[in-house]
């Protein structure tokens, strides 16, 4: 196994975008594997809704039918906000090649994460287009058709928005807990 597509994020709450991100990630290229990285915290955030272990258990749940695709507890077992150059380093302990998806929403900031520049040395950067944001042309591009955010659905939650295999869990998680964003 050479080549990946790493696949990072709070997914706080997991939701129908991540599962058609991973879908098109299947169609999209040959990975050998798709590693889904949920952060403790994610570096540019001040608190998470849902705990680290129970986002772990759910994107477990989530993807446990899909081939090739693995959810990692590398940042999680950290306890801490991890970088994604970090990740990625340790990731190349094992891989020779790692594609990055990221939300088309991270582009403007993308100058201010943690060593950009080594990092954009190391990865070829898949991104999934985002709310009417233009994804230059020296950028991978994976079209999805799902408009939905971790944001917007903690404001209010949708249990339709919410992958099948573990939506009321998740539903009833976000609910009994306002889990709104300040």
């Amino acid at each position: 196994m050479d080549t990946i597509a790493l696949f990072g994020g709070s997914f706080d709450p997991p939701h129908i975008g991540h599962e058609a991100i991973v879908k098109a990630l299947i169609k999209f290229r040959d990975f050998d594997k798709i590693i889904i990285m949920p952060t403790f915290l994610n570096p540019f955030k001040s608190q998470f809704y849902a705990p680290a272990p129970l986002r772990v258990k759910w994107l477990k749940e989530i993807f446990n039918d899909y081939k090739n695709v693995e959810i990692s507890e590398y940042e999680v077992l950290q306890e801490k906000k991890v970088s994604t150059i970090e990740t990625v380093k340790h990731l190349l302990k094992s891989y020779k090649k790692i594609y990055l998806v990221i939300g088309a929403d991270n582009l403007a900031s993308l100058h201010e994460w943690n060593r950009y520049s080594e990092l954009r040395d190391l990865v070829t950067f898949i991104v999934v287009p985002r709310d009417e944001i233009e994804v230059s042309q020296e950028f991978l591009k994976l079209d999805i058709d799902e408009k939905v955010s971790s944001t917007r659905l903690r404001e209010d939650i949708e249990i339709s928005k919410l992958p099948k295999k573990c939506a009321k869990e998740i539903y009833n998680f976000y609910k009994e807990n306002n889990c709104k964003t300040e």
